[in-house]
Parts: C-alpha cells; sequence; structure tokens
C-alpha cells in the first residue's frame, strides 16, 4: 500500500480547490497594502473626534472598567497592561506601557489623562521604571473624554477575540486631539499635531458654533498657537503660522526662555529656565559642552545643570562684556535650544479615512462629533424615561385599585397574566407590581411617584423638543462646553498658557573683540612657510631671527583680534584669526598645518583685514580684475577660490585698488599704464587682459592716483618716483613699453600698497 505525502511539519497536503494560483507582485502588492492600511488606520494616526490612536483608547478604557477613577485608589500598571492586552490589545506588553507612560509625563502631554504614581521618566531623557514597580489612576482630563461612554453616545465594536466589546471612539468632552498633540509614522505617511492650550480651542469651538464660516485668521484669534508642556517662546512669524493652520501642514519655532543673572563686578550668568518641547535637557547640556570643547562656542566659558523639579540650566559667558542676547542668538543656531516642530495635521476624520486638515476643519469636526453624542445620548435617555414612565404608570394603576391588586396576588393562580388582563397592563408593569415591596404601599409612596412621574413628563417634552431644533441642540452644546472650559480654566495652573507667543529679535552677532585680549603683536611669515608672531611690534627688523636658508617674507604689525588674509598663488584667499596664530620663541609653525595651501604653492600677499576696500588680483598669464574685500573672507582652511588661474600659471598680484590709474609691468620688462575703470568688478574669475606679452608674462602691478604719481622701492628700499608715467599710458591689454630706467631689475613695485 503506497504511502501519502504529508507536508513538512506535519498534516495533509492542501486540497487543489484550496490553492489559487496568482502573479507573486499582485498577491504581494496586495498583503502589503492591507498591512500599510492596517498600519494607518489601527496604530499611527489619531482619530478627528476624540485626538486617540486604538492603544491609547484601549489603555483609558480599560482603566475605567477596573474602576480607577480619578478619585479612587491607585493600582499596578502591570494589571493595567495585563487588562489591556488580555481583552483588547493583543500586541506586546512594553507597547502598551510605553504608551501608557507617555499619557502620564506632564513635559509630553498638555492635559495627563493618567495619574500615575512613581518613576514615570523625566525631561532628561531617563526611562520610566519597570510597570510592576508603578501605579496608575485615570485623571479628571480623562474622564470627560469618557463621560457618557455608557449612555450609547458612541459605537461599540467587537474586540479582537470577539468576546467583549470596545468603543469605536469615545466621547470627548474636550478637544484632545489638538489639546494633547500626537506623533505617528504609517506607511508611506505620517502626522506630526503639537499641544495647544485647551482653554483656547474651546474658545474657538464656541466661535464656531456662533459663526461656522469664521475664517483660520479669526480663529487664531482664540488659538495663539502651539502651547507645549514645556513652555518655550514661540518666535514663528504670523503670516507663516496662518498658512500653516489653513493647510493643515508647516512648522513652528521654539525656544528656550532664558533671564540674565546679574553676579556683579561686571559679571552675569544666563538661567535657561525653559526649554523647547521633545528636546532631553541631558543632551542638550552634552551639546553645548561638545562645542565649548571644540571651541565652537567662544563666547561660553562653561554649563552646567542645577535643575531640581524645575528646570535650571546656567550658561557663563567667557567675558562679562558679551552681549546676553548676542550670546543666545550663538546658541540657538548651533543647539537645541531652539527647534522646530512640524505641522502635519494628518488624522483618520469620522468614516475612518486618514487627510489633512487645517485648524477649522479639524475643529468643525470634533463639534460635529459632540452633536453626535448629544443626539445619541438625548435618545438613550429619551428611552430609559419611556421604560421608567411606564412603570410608574403602572404602580399608579395599583395604588388605584390597591384592594382588588393585593387579592388578586393572593388568590389567583397566575397573578401576573390576571394583572395584565384586568388592568391591561404591559409585562414589564406586571412585573413591577409584583416586585413591589409592601413597605412601598404607604401613601407617601404614591406621593413620590407622583411626582417622578411629572418630573420625567417635563424632561420628556424637554428631550424631544432638543431633537426637534438643531439651534437647541448646538446651545446645549456650546453650554457643555463652557463647564469643561472651567476645568481648563487660563487662570488656573491646569488651564494658564505655557509657551509665550512673540516677535523673532532680529539677529545679533558677538563681536569676538570682545573675547580676546587686544594685544599689540607682530606677525611673521617667512620664505617658506612658517609663521608666527611676536609680542609688540617689532621696530628692529634684525632682532628676528630665521632658519638657516630661510629669510623674511611679511612682517606685519597687528593685534590679537585682528584677522591675517593670505593670498596663495592657487589663486586662492585664506582667513587666518592672529589670535590662534602660533606665538612664543622658536621659529613657528608651517603656513600648511592651518592652511590647504599645496606643497607646489606659496604665498602671494599677506595683509590684515579692514574691510571695505577693493583689491586689484592678477595672474601670470597677465589677466586680471577687481574684488572687494569682504568677498575674500574665508570661513574654511580649505581658502575661497576667488582668482582661477590656468595650468602652468600662478596669482602673482594682490594690491590695494586705491587709485585711478593701473600701472603694470612683465618679464620681458615691458611697462604699461590705464585707467582703472577699465577692470571689472568681479567676485571670481579668470579676469580679463591687463597686457599682453610675446614671451615671459606678468611680474606685477599696481593701482595708483595720478595726483600722486606712479612710484617703486628701489634695490636700497628707496621710493622712486616716475615724473614722466604719461609716456606709458596705452589702452588695456596692449603691449607697452620698455620700462623706464633705473625699474627694479626683479620687475616688481616693491612694497604692499
Amino acid at each position: 500500500m503506497a504511502k501519502t505525502k504529508t507536508r513538512k511539519g506535519g498534516g495533509e497536503p492542501p486540497k487543489p480547490e484550496e490553492i489559487f494560483i496568482e502573479p507573486f507582485d499582485e498577491a504581494l502588492s496586495r498583503r502589503y497594502l492591507a498591512y500599510a492600511l492596517s498600519t494607518i488606520t489601527a496604530r499611527a494616526l489619531p482619530d478627528v473626534r476624540d485626538g486617540l490612536k486604538p492603544v491609547h483608547r484601549r489603555i483609558l478604557y480599560a482603566m475605567r472598567q477596573m474602576r480607577l477613577n480619578p478619585k479612587g485608589s491607585f493600582k499596578k500598571s502591570a494589571k493595567v497592561v495585563g487588562e489591556v492586552m488580555g481583552n483588547y490589545h493583543p500586541h506586546g506588553d512594553q507597547a502598551i506601557y510605553d504608551a501608557m507612560v507617555r499619557l502620564v509625563q506632564d513635559f509630553s502631554v498638555r492635559a495627563p489623562l493618567i495619574d500615575g504614581q512613581g518613576n514615570f521618566g523625566n525631561i532628561d531623557g531617563d526611562n520610566a521604571a519597570a510597570m510592576r514597580y508603578t501605579e496608575s489612576r485615570l485623571t479628571e482630563a480623562a474622564a470627560l473624554l469618557l463621560d457618557g461612554i455608557d449612555e450609547d453616545a458612541v459605537d461599540f465594536r467587537d474586540t479582537y477575540d470577539g468576546e467583549g466589546k470596545e468603543p469605536v471612539v469615545l466621547p470627548a468632552a474636550f478637544p484632545n486631539m489638538l489639546a494633547n498633540g500626537a506623533n505617528g509614522i504609517a506607511v508611506g505617511m505620517a502626522t506630526s499635531i503639537p499641544p495647544h492650550n485647551p482653554a483656547e480651542l474651546i474658545d474657538a469651538c464656541l466661535h464656531l458654533i456662533k459663526t461656522p464660516n469664521a475664517r483660520t485668521e479669526t480663529l487664531l484669534g482664540f488659538v495663539k498657537g502651539p502651547d507645549f508642556p514645556t513652555g518655550g517662546v514661540l518666535i514663528e512669524p504670523y503670516e507663516a503660522m496662518i498658512e500653516a493652520y489653513a493647510t493643515g501642514r508647516g512648522g513652528f519655532r521654539v525656544r528656550a526662555r532664558w533671564t540674565s543673572e546679574d553676579l556683579g563686578r561686571g559679571r552675569y550668568q544666563i538661567v535657561v529656565t525653559e526649554i523647547p518641547f521633545q528636546v532631553q535637557k541631558s543632551k542638550l547640556i552634552e551639546r553645548i559642552a561638545e562645542l565649548i570643547q571644540t571651541k565652537k562656542l567662544p563666547a561660553v566659558a562653561d554649563v552646567r545643570d542645577e535643575s531640581a523639579e524645575d528646570i535650571r540650566l546656567i550658561i557663563e559667558p567667557r567675558a562679562g562684556t558679551i552681549d546676553p542676547a548676542a550670546l543666545m542668538e550663538t546658541l540657538f543656531r548651533q543647539t537645541e535650544l531652539e527647534s522646530r516642530f512640524p505641522l502635519n495635521l494628518n488624522v483618520l476624520d469620522a468614516t475612518g479615512s486618514p487627510r489633512v486638515m487645517g485648524l477649522r476643519e479639524a475643529l468643525v469636526a470634533y463639534n460635529d462629533h459632540r452633536k453626535d453624542v448629544l443626539v445619541r445620548r438625548t435618545k438613550y435617555r429619551l428611552g430609559k424615561i419611556a421604560e421608567r414612565l411606564e412603570i410608574l404608570e403602572g404602580l399608579l394603576v395599583a395604588y388605584l385599585n390597591l384592594d382588588e391588586v393585593i387579592r388578586i396576588i393572593r388568590y389567583e393562580d397566575d397573578p401576573k397574566a390576571e394583572l395584565i388582563r384586568k388592568f391591561k397592563l404591559s409585562e414589564a408593569q406586571a412585573e413591577a407590581i409584583l416586585n413591589m415591596r409592601l413597605r412601598n404601599l404607604r401613601k407617601l409612596e404614591e406621593m413620590e411617584i407622583k411626582g417622578e412621574h411629572a418630573d420625567l413628563k417635563k424632561e420628556q417634552k424637554e428631550l424631544q423638543a432638543l431633537l426637534k431644533s438643531d439651534d437647541a441642540q448646538w446651545k446645549q452644546i456650546a453650554d457643555e462646553l463652557r463647564e469643561v472650559r472651567k476645568v481648563f480654566d487660563p487662570k488656573s495652573e491646569v488651564g494658564r498658557r505655557r509657551t509665550s507667543v512673540e516677535d523673532a529679535p532680529a539677529a545679533e552677532e558677538i563681536n569676538l573683540d570682545q573675547l580676546i585680549e587686544k594685544e599689540p603683536v607682530t606677525v611673521i611669515l617667512s620664505e617658506k612657510g612658517w609663521i608666527r608672531t611676536m609680542k609688540g611690534h617689532v621696530d628692529n627688523k634684525a632682532d628676528i631671527k630665521y632658519k638657516e636658508g630661510d629669510d623674511e617674507a611679511f612682517i606685519i604689525p597687528a593685534m590679537t583680534t585682528d584677522k591675517l588674509m593670505l593670498f596663495g598663488t592657487d589663486g586662492k584667499f585664506y582667513t587666518l584669526d592672529v589670535n590662534n596664530l602660533p606665538g612664543g620663541r622658536g621659529h613657528g609653525e608651517p603656513i600648511r598645518l592651518m592652511v590647504d595651501l599645496g606643497n607646489d604653492q606659496t604665498t602671494t600677499a599677506a595683509f590684515l583685514y579692514r574691510g571695505e576696500r577693493k583689491f586689484l588680483v592678477a595672474s601670470t598669464t597677465g589677466h586680471g580684475f577687481l574684488v572687494r574685500e569682504e568677498d575674500c573672507l574665508s570661513s574654511t582652511r580649505k581658502g575661497k577660490q576667488i582668482l582661477n588661474v590656468s595650468s602652468g600659471a600662478e596669482a602673482c598680484v594682490c594690491r590695494p585698488a586705491e587709485g585711478d590709474m593701473v600701472a603694470s609691468v612683465g618679464d620681458n620688462k615691458k611697462f604699461l599704464v590705464f585707467p582703472l575703470a577699465e577692470l571689472p568688478e568681479m567676485s571670481r574669475g579668470k579676469g580679463i587682459a591687463i597686457q599682453k606679452f610675446q614671451s615671459g608674462g606678468l611680474a606685477d602691478a599696481k593701482v595708483f592716483a595720478k595726483k600722486e604719481g606712479l612710484t617703486w622701492v628701489d634695490r636700497s628700499g628707496r621710493l622712486q618716483t616716475i615724473d614722466d608715467w604719461k609716456s606709458f599710458t596705452g589702452k588695456r591689454a596692449q603691449s607697452g613699453k620698455i620700462a623706464p630706467k633705473g625699474f627694479p631689475s626683479n620687475k616688481k613695485f616693491g612694497a604692499w600698497s
């Protein structure tokens, strides 16, 4: 007998009718789409009506079922997590506990929904204690979200195992979605909603009830912007906020709140008391300390944490002369003391579809939800009233025919059926009469029943009128919102606005001169590229010693607060702080350790940055142009390419353009003078021809004024003047004439000027 083949792991092979043939890409696409939709609707995006994701909603509902009310006792968080996981949320216990912890943290949510005992983490980024060590219960805010859930206010659905029911959405007596915000990343979409002030949101909802077509600009008169639990200062421009709230996409710049404390004797310290939302204090301090250590915050001397229950972050300036506002501007640019919180109002609407809403649309959706809750609760109450009236009317029949009722109960075999037949009662009425105690037969009880009947009739009439009138419904919703607003009274600690809204101050720059002691020094750069400084301004150059075989290239009197500009033969400008140059004894350090100057390149010019000047730059090919001094500043050691130099050529000229004429001389000793106006001003490029050469190239060039005449420095270091320089005048790019008699044989004009 042949054996039946079984699948690996046991079990019978699938029957032919159970096997489906389909393309792999279609099967994968369909399954991935199902996964994506599940992630979007059941995990990542909050519902616009109650602002909760399923896990948060299940936690709150489970805690209510456990009777963990705001004024009740606390229970172990592990017990809550077990209840949620066992009955409603079939996922990992740690995922549930993490969601629960966030609802406790008053630095994560604007209105905490869970009241916790124990370590639930802190703003430094420390994790919460294990769930077996912490306890929890609901807060008043959570009670408001759950209010009316037992009155058929919302729909329920089966739990994952089909053994219970869970709410699809909570009644939400206040706009929790915008009040507490939300963050989530789904498949192909995400959401980011900052927290807001609940009282301001309720005011905006009330205005929308009164004026349904209110514009976003009008609503921003009530909702001033995000109100972060950690406070801070909101500096986003008003126009940008309008656009963000109108479209549902944008962002908000938030800065730390700080003050300056005077320490006396010209010293002060900065105290940061509030930091931006979701910034971990410990990492912020580490970042500032790192920037101080790497000298990227030269204005800051030290940072330390003196926080207890409140935040107190101390920042010490390097000098008391530094402007505090300018110092903080530097910190805002380089650290998370200023951060940007994105706005992406991507939520699930009332039909469960994800879409991006603006502020007005989100608040309208919330108001519509409250109206739906009101109608459902009203109908539920009417049903209960009708049931009670039916019972009361049956009891009144019994009181009017008390002797007959007693007889029927005592002597009839089936008193219930006889009561129904005799007095035309319903089954419920007959049951109520039979269940009535003897003590309730007194006269006073009859009067109470008649009074209750009258009151219920009156309430029934009012509720029926409420269902028929749309205006009455909105009035009732407005009254309920005003009552809830009292819980979040802006004058109370719970409801006060924590994030202030201010205009962004104009950016201020720190004058680094304030950080450096201003002293005279002499900058010395040798021919072989060794650089150093000597204290004071050296008058006798013979006192300066060089390495054997090396000699003077540039000697520049300077101050420690100056910037040194170098122009290399590669056409790049390099910028160095004089204060950072090597000093003391010795021959200094190679310039190539400070800037990326090639081994085959040298320094053509060295001078101190003064600003507001122009320079004539040119290469040995005879091409050049004018450039502004501020355009030559470099912020990196790689330098800034200004003059593009051809292969085989070098940058050879960099002189101040102070005058109205240009004199140039070539290696062939040809001399040319032409007006400065013929040269263009550029920020970078090869330039245009200054002088043409049949052989050799450009040796030197300078700018001079007609009134002062053209000068050069001879071999003896004396200043010589050319009387007949006009005879060498021509057009730019001409070849020129042989240089005048006595012109230096090295074809250089000499002193840098």
